[in-house]
């Protein structure tokens, strides 16, 4: 594997610790305004008007068929991250992997995600067979179901037809254009007591970052993602078992 390494901070500034202590506190307030920016942005998607869902989805999982409807498992709410991984792929997406090795704690320690009234699942078009054997191989076990052949993904803007891709026309992050065949996103729904099923928010390429722990962690960090100097960011991302060296 090649190293997409930048290699060590060079000339990078050293001061005192007051000097330290007042940068630090000049920051503080940027951060301060941006969680308050963040808290009225996570305002306005609550606020956001729904939009039914009037088709009824089905899906293959381990236990059989399942509806939208069941994917809620008895809760209020429900958060679906798309994953690429095409029928015809032999493995999962590299780079959807990367964020799903964040999802597991969702599995192992769902209780958190349930006490909110909410539940979470993957789905992908590969068929279920598939999914479970690329979840064994990478040691996840958080739900993931398979939308087969069906019009979920289309319909939710993560999957693109063939002749949609050739005119150019697929809607990918709401702009069209798009020419791959599958992309990754998430979406959360709602269902009342009624049974009717909302759908309430998707978030497409750079909006499901606030999902990926390791780039949380990495930016804290003096280098942060170390990807500016690289022409592809994710160029270093691999499977997890796939990374050859790391340092200790």
């Amino acid at each position: 594997m090649p190293n997409y390494d930048s290699g060590p901070i060079r000339d990078h500034p050293v001061v005192s610790h007051e000097e330290w202590l007042h940068a630090r506190v000049a920051l503080l307030e940027s951060e301060k305004e941006l969680s308050h920016v963040r808290d009225e942005v996570a305002r306005q998607r609550r606020s956001l008007p729904w939009e039914r869902v009037e088709k009824g989805y089905t899906f293959d999982t381990v236990n059989g068929k399942q509806t939208l409807g069941d994917l809620f498992e008895g809760r209020r709410q429900l958060v679906i991250y798309h994953f690429m991984f095409a029928p015809e792929a032999k493995e999962g997406c590299p780079h959807c992997s990367f964020w799903a090795d964040s999802f597991d704690a969702l599995a192992m320690h769902g209780e958190h995600l349930h006490q909110r009234d909410t539940t979470f699942v993957a789905v992908s078009r590969a068929p279920v067979e598939k999914l479970e054997a690329f979840k064994r191989r990478l040691g996840w076990n958080f739900k993931w179901v398979s939308s087969g052949d069906g019009d979920f993904n289309y319909d939710f803007g993560v999957s693109f037809r063939s002749e949609d891709r050739k005119a150019k026309a697929g809607v990918y992050n709401y702009r069209s254009g798009e020419t791959s065949p599958d992309r990754e996103g998430a979406s959360a729904f709602y269902k009342d007591d009624d049974g009717l099923i909302f759908h309430t928010y998707s978030t497409y390429a750079r909006g499901i970052d606030l999902l990926n722990v390791t780039y949380n962690f990495l930016d804290l960090t003096a280098k942060g993602r170390d990807e500016s100097h690289l022409g592809d960011s994710q160029a270093w991302v691999r499977h997890h078992d796939r990374y050859t060296s790391a340092r200790s």
